[in-house]
């Protein structure tokens, strides 16, 4: 079962950088915006890579900057990755198992898209999931699933919380800026 969500998002993540790398922008406007994903002590020496895996500069710190995220279509949030980050977003492409033996961290500080908070794949914010277009906020990767006790998995309790758990792509969110709940 978990193999199978996994392939459902290498799935999305394969036709949405189809669709993202076919809209024509300059080199410069996807940097300018990736920068935005993280601190400038970060950003402002980290590679960017574009959503298909072209290199648009080469850093020198270890981080990893994308004008958008491949998940889905057309997505413009940047996100700023350690290297940790960076293997979990390979393994989802990929289809494969994700693990790690230390914390992940990546930025997104420019917000990101519309998701469902349990389910990586699903596409109709009209399912009955809970939905949440988060702001600017890090998410952390762990190496134990025990550390995630005592979160919420409720992304509008405030404060951290679990997003994609039961997943493969199970990870902490940590808003930086309040929001409400969307009415429905």
């Amino acid at each position: 079962m978990k193999f199978n969500k996994l392939s459902i998002v290498a799935a999305i993540v394969c036709c949405a950088t189809s669709a993202y790398s076919s809209e024509r922008e300059s080199d410069q406007l996807k940097i300018d915006r990736a920068m935005t994903a993280a601190p400038l002590d970060i950003s402002a020496n980290a590679t960017i890579m574009d959503v298909d895996g072209t290199i648009l500069r080469q850093g020198s710190n270890g981080w990893t900057c994308l004008p958008g995220i491949g998940l889905i279509p057309g997505d413009k949030h940047p996100m700023c990755n350690d290297a940790v980050w960076m293997k979990w977003m390979k393994a989802a492409g990929n289809g494969s198992e994700f693990s790690t033996d230390i914390v992940g961290i990546s930025y997104m500080l420019a917000g990101d898209a519309l998701v469902n908070n349990e389910n990586p794949a699903a596409t109709d914010p009209n399912d009955g999931g809970t939905w949440v277009q988060e702001g600017p906020h890090m998410m952390m990767l762990v190496p134990d699933r025990q550390m995630l006790n005592g979160l919420s998995r409720d992304p509008y309790a405030g404060g951290a919380y679990v997003m994609w758990d039961n997943t493969p792509l199970v990870h902490i969110m940590l808003p930086v800026q309040s929001k409400q709940k969307p009415d429905k």
